[in-house]
């Protein structure tokens, strides 16, 4: 065939395409007016999950998996459009990571609202200004990130989906490097470049901030300010990369949780998260920590978070393979509970297995 018969076959082949894109847009449109009458969330974990396998399942080449689940993302993402308008918050401004990560994991077609800090996409959620919430939990180099854990304790929002995605941290400014006075990020940031930062710098003031897209933002007002952030973020303040990938260990990356008002139903690949509190004596710890191990019940996390109600409390947050739901889950925090003061399921969700 020539070039413009091959051509003639592609338009004919979108045109189908398109006829079936939106057969499938009006099936959608029927879901979301079931969801309406029976008040169920628009966003559906174990949906979107089933979804994904089920492309990769049918896919026999040559176009990679890859491909076609961005494709069918962003077909979701347009699909909670005509079920219902759905609002995501996350820690902004615009060109954050978790703008970034929010944008990958929903698509274009869902409604952004940029907040000032974590604990205020919460108290969204919660008030039911928003649907969802993408917030970090812990980077493979800063660990845990103390806002969020805060966060999950003092509100009664669900964890329902996490998301895994490469960090790479880049030096902006509008000036040289010899002229950088002041540098803005956020904390863990400043943890995750500590070596590149010490052997570059010697009197550069660190200046943390809420975000790393507030810190680009700052950075393009100061002539010798500079900001470590994304690629995207100096494309919207206006600053130039001065240094890429600055981060010490180049396979960094951050966990991120999806938070809404209920958490997922089982996919059989699940993980749920909890915290609890034990009493101030030697092995409580350790008697809650056996109960997993009696029920063979692997454990993919854990962190602690002092109380702030009694001095030398402490909060542990576990993450650990399975559901809720499970029969040998449900034994275990049951058997958990006798050796805790407090103990609360954060929700379950599907386990994430590659980067977004």
């Amino acid at each position: 065939m020539s070039l413009e018969e091959l051509r003639k076959r592609i338009d004919d082949i979108d045109y189908q395409v398109v006829q079936l894109l939106n057969e499938r847009a009006r099936v959608v449109i029927e879901i979301g007016k079931l969801k309406n009458k029976t008040d169920r969330p628009v966003y559906s974990p174990e949906r979107e999950k089933q979804v994904f396998a089920k492309i990769v399942e049918a896919n026999k080449g040559p176009l990679p998996d890859k491909c076609l689940v961005a494709i069918w993302r962003e077909l979701m993402s347009g699909s909670f459009v005509l079920e219902k308008p759905l609002r995501v918050g996350y820690l902004g401004p615009r060109g954050s990571f978790s703008h970034t990560t929010a944008m990958l994991k929903f698509g274009q077609s869902v409604e952004y609202e940029p907040l000032a800090d974590i604990r205020s996409i919460f108290d969204e959620i919660s008030k039911g200004h928003c649907d969802l919430g993408i917030v970090p939990i812990e980077n493979s180099i800063a660990g845990g990130v103390i806002e969020t854990l805060d966060a999950l304790i003092e509100s009664d929002v669900k964890v329902c989906s996490e998301v895994l995605m490469a960090i790479h941290h880049n030096l902006l400014a509008n000036c040289s490097l010899q002229e950088i006075q002041k540098i803005y990020s956020k904390p863990e940031v400043f943890a995750q470049c500590r070596n590149w930062l010490s052997a570059t710098f010697k009197d550069a003031q660190t200046i943390p901030v809420a975000s790393t897209a507030k810190a680009a933002q700052m950075a393009a007002e100061e002539p010798d300010a500079a900001a470590i952030s994304s690629k995207v973020a100096a494309e919207l303040y206006g600053l130039k990369i001065v240094c890429e990938n600055i981060e010490d260990v180049p396979n960094n990356m951050t966990r991120f949780l999806v938070v809404g008002r209920e958490d997922a139903k089982p996919t059989s690949e699940d993980k749920t998260a909890i915290f609890f509190s034990t009493a101030h004596k030697a092995g409580a710890l350790a008697d809650v920590l056996d109960v997993f191990k009696q029920y063979n019940i692997n454990l993919t996390n854990i962190g602690s978070r002092p109380s702030k109600k009694r001095q030398w409390e402490y909060y542990f947050f576990v993450d650990f393979v399975g559901h809720r739901a499970d029969k040998q889950v449900q034994e275990a925090l049951e058997q958990a509970r006798k050796h805790c003061l407090q103990l609360s399921i954060l929700g379950s969700f599907p386990r994430a297995t590659e980067l977004l």
